[in-house]
Formats: C-alpha cells, structure tokens, sequence
C-alpha cells in the first residue's frame, strides 16, 4: 500500500486500534498487579491466573474483572490509605525536625524555666552550627 492509498478514515482506524491496544495492556497490567497485590490467594492460584492471562489473555482478564472485580476496588483503596498514611507519617516527622521548629522548642522550655539561660544559649549554639 502506497502512502498516497492511505486515506483519513484508514489513519483514525490505526488510532481507534493503538487506542484500544494500549486500554488493554493497561488493564491486563492492573490486572497483574491487583493479582500480585492481593495476600489472600496462594502462590498456585496467582500462578493459575497468570497462565490464563497469557494463554487466553482477552478471556482471562474479561472473567479476572468478573469474579474479582470487586475486591481490586477495596485492595487499591487499602493501598492508597496505606501509602498516604506513611506519607503524612514521614512529613510529620521530616516537618517536626526543623531548626526553627527546635529552636521555638527551646525558647519555649527557657520561658517556663525548664531550662536556664546557659543550656539554651549552649543548644542553640548547637542547632545553628
């Protein structure tokens, strides 16, 4: 087929085609990664599931989204809270670590006379260097 043969409504066929390819391998790779994700099935049965994606790839991941549909819903929840709750856990930490943050921790403790006036001068000696 010559270039000059091609016509429009051949080259939004190719898109409609890559178009669809590429939806596929996008949900058989989430099916993959749900199947790997989920604890509650044994290592045989993921192994079964594998070789029905790859024998039958279009059948397995149509009857994946079928029977397992619903639990790939709750496993990402369940990940995504997971993954936010160490995010917000390693900010607090990262965040509540600032020099500026120790030093009003000290100027704190030096106003209720926690500290005295030498031990702050020596800690935030320490915190600026």
């Amino acid at each position: 087929m010559l270039i000059a043969e091609y016509t429009f409504g051949q080259a939004l066929l190719t898109v409609f085609e890559i178009f669809l390819f590429v939806a596929w391998f996008w949900i058989l790779i989430t099916v993959i990664s749900d199947l790997f994700r989920d604890h509650e099935i044994s290592g045989w049965t993921k192994a079964a599931w594998v070789f029905l994606l790859l024998i039958v790839p279009f059948l397995g991941t149509l009857i994946y989204l079928i029977a397992r549909g619903g639990g790939m819903r709750e496993r990402a929840i369940h990940e995504q809270a997971e993954v936010q709750q160490r995010f917000d856990s390693y900010v607090r930490d990262t965040a509540g670590s600032s020099p500026a943050d120790q030093l009003h921790k000290l100027s704190d403790l030096k106003q209720r006379g926690d500290i005295s006036d030498a031990e702050f001068e020596q800690a935030k000696a320490k915190l600026l260097t």
